[in-house]
């Protein structure tokens, strides 16, 4: 375990989504950081005898510190603390600023002005982030209509500690900014990895690349393309009495096996209904085997299948029909997308599972004449055929 992940486990809450367990731990870790670049800072006002600039920075250390530690130690206290570092900031700065000799004095306090309200952004919220930023405006704005008081406060500071002062200033806030800039940019990176992962699992990768580049409707015609649906045979009964959580525990099982399958032979997921599985092969990208590749996917689900046993300790048997023909392709819905196919061979398709055999793999002669030579063939008797009338299907089979 990181320090990270150490933060993490100590700083957030049960409802604390992971987001903001990351954001509060990488906040109290910047937060330890600065506290040491305000120790470093303190010591060198102590060792070139600056007594009050030094009397503040000692307490401002010490505030610092303590509400750093505050959320370790109370984790609900994290809100508070992170309002309070930014107050005490502010006021640290400002004091510090008058007590150098305002402008004129030549130490950059108020450059601190730049980060604080950065740092309210990414550790609190855009709201505390705009708050601070207005904060530190009007306090700049302060200094300068105080800056005549400021002037006579001057003190003699060595000029090598003013310039190391100075550097130290620039240097810590370009490690602060920098530091921010990472984290911000990181989760920037890793939110668009979430969400090209999660459109990935809905759309085929050319479809998604389509959408995040072009917001208007995608469709496709496919001259051919093979389309094939599996459905668990019997599962309706089965599941009617069954665990909800049992059966979408085996439907997730079987099911992933599935997907594996369908990445292994290079076809598209397009859809899951209910224990019903649709895949289809020569599309979004043509290939010219796409209908050897969707009967090879057949066979190993039917393989698959047998390996799994049902909740009742049954066998699972698959109804499996395929289809090849002209479809229609394309992007429907706006807020839940969905890569959908139409037209008769995909209605034809769906006939070939809903009337087909348990284990068996039920084609269209298109299918057949595809892949003549290649498989078994066994006719069925003419069949009626819901939106076809009569048909003659086929049983595939490998050859022996």
């Amino acid at each position: 375990m990181n320090i990270l992940d150490a933060l993490e486990a100590k700083v957030g809450l049960p409802e604390d989504s992971e987001a903001v367990r990351k954001q509060k731990a990488i906040a109290i870790a910047a937060g330890l950081g600065a506290t040491l670049l305000i120790l470093a800072q303190t010591l060198l006002f102590v060792a070139v005898d600056a007594p009050e600039i030094s009397r503040i920075y000692i307490a401002y250390l010490i505030s610092f510190a303590l509400l750093v530690a505050a959320p370790l130690i109370r984790p609900r206290a994290f809100p508070a603390a992170v309002v309070l570092v930014g107050i005490v900031s502010c006021a640290t700065n400002l004091a510090a600023h008058g007590a150098s000799g305002g402008y004129s004095g030549g130490l950059w306090f108020l450059a601190w002005f730049v980060i604080i309200p950065l740092s309210m952004f990414l550790a609190g919220s855009s709201r505390i982030g705009i708050s601070f930023a207005l904060l530190s405006a009007v306090l700049c704005l302060v200094a300068a209509f105080l800056e005549p008081a400021f002037a006579g406060r001057a003190f003699a500071m060595p000029p090598v500690a003013r310039v190391i002062s100075n550097t130290f200033v620039v240097l810590a806030i370009m490690a602060v900014c920098s530091g921010w800039s990472f984290y911000f940019v990181n989760q920037l990176d890793a939110a668009r990895d979430r969400a090209d992962s999660l459109l990935l699992n809905v759309l085929p990768a050319p479809i998604a690349a389509r959408l995040k580049h072009d917001a208007s409707t995608i469709a496709d015609g496919f001259s051919e393309v093979t389309i094939l649906f599996a459905d668990i045979v019997n599962f309706t009964a089965l599941s009617a009495d069954a665990d909800p959580v049992v059966v979408v525990s085996f439907l997730n099982d079987i099911f992933s096996d599935f997907d594996d399958l369908a990445a292994r032979h290079g076809l598209e997921k397009i859809k899951t209904v209910g224990d019903a599985y649709m895949v289809a092969g020569g599309l979004p990208v043509p290939r010219a085997d796409h209908c050897e590749a969707v009967v090879a996917f057949g066979l190993d689900m039917l393989a698959a299948a047998q390996r799994h046993i049902a909740w009742n300790g049954g066998p699972v048997k698959l109804r499996v029909g395929v289809n090849t023909g002209p479809v229609v392709a394309g992007v429907i819905g706006r807020r839940k997308f969905i890569y959908d196919l139409w037209g008769d061979a995909v209605n034809t398709a769906s006939r070939m599972e809903s009337n087909g055999l348990a284990d068996c793999i039920q084609v269209t002669a298109a299918v057949r004449d595809r892949l003549a030579g290649k498989y078994t063939f066994e006719a069925r008797p003419p069949m009626p055929i819901k939106g076809k009338g009569e048909m003659i299907t086929y049983i595939l089979r490998p050859k022996a």
